[in-house]
């Protein structure tokens, strides 16, 4: 891990394409920053709802096999020529994916114990879920790898839960395949503050 502060580790998250399927660290301190993440990111009501699914080596290829066999299927042979082009130089070539879910058994019984906040337990959920997917994504970069967030989901449930014999009531949310950069992603665009944020006082 890097010495970054948690501002400057937060400024340096970025979305990397360009991967490779090597890793900066070992296996158990991969284990170990996931197990981190799942033990200290909050969640409404402590739910503790967000499901986590590390697939390395053949298993983090065969994920993007489903994900090309899907759009395959759905899309014309124009299209899936470029997506199947990103896809293999990009999302497969890297080192591993994380795979996001929420159970949504435990928003049930939520919403079943607390009727007055039922609407709102699956959005405080996908809420948990933003939040681990930070805090992943930042300590991902900080032990060295590039990542990006991606979204085949729901596109892809139904094959996922099959293959890797998912539970029914976990919702997949959403991808981040990950692995050593390659090269820096270009600088972005950041909208003028002063029409993002209001102070009163």
């Amino acid at each position: 891990m890097s010495n970054k502060s948690l501002k400057e580790a937060l400024a340096h998250r970025r979305s990397y394409y360009a991967i490779s399927n090597e890793s900066p660290i070992s296996e158990g301190e991969l284990k170990e920053l996931i197990e981190f993440t799942i033990k200290t990111t909050p969640s409404a009501f402590n739910s503790q709802s967000t499901r986590i699914v590390l697939l390395l080596g053949n298993q983090h290829k065969k994920l993007w096999e489903i994900v090309k066999d899907t759009l395959k299927a759905i899309t014309s042979p124009e299209t899936f020529i470029n997506s199947e082009k990103k896809i293999d130089q990009s999302f497969a070539a890297g080192y591993g994916t994380i795979l996001f879910f929420e159970d949504e058994s435990i928003i049930h019984h939520l919403q079943e114990t607390f009727p007055t906040y039922q609407d709102k337990f699956p959005i405080w959920s996908q809420q948990t879920s933003a939040m681990h997917q930070l805090t992943i994504w930042t300590l991902l970069e900080d032990a060295g790898f590039g990542a990006s967030l991606q979204h085949y989901n729901p596109l892809i449930d139904e094959p996922i839960h099959r293959q890797w014999a998912i539970p029914a009531h976990w919702k997949l949310i959403a991808q981040i395949p990950f692995g050593t950069p390659l090269q820096t992603p270009p600088e972005k665009e950041i909208l003028p503050l002063e029409n993002r944020i209001k102070i009163f006082k």
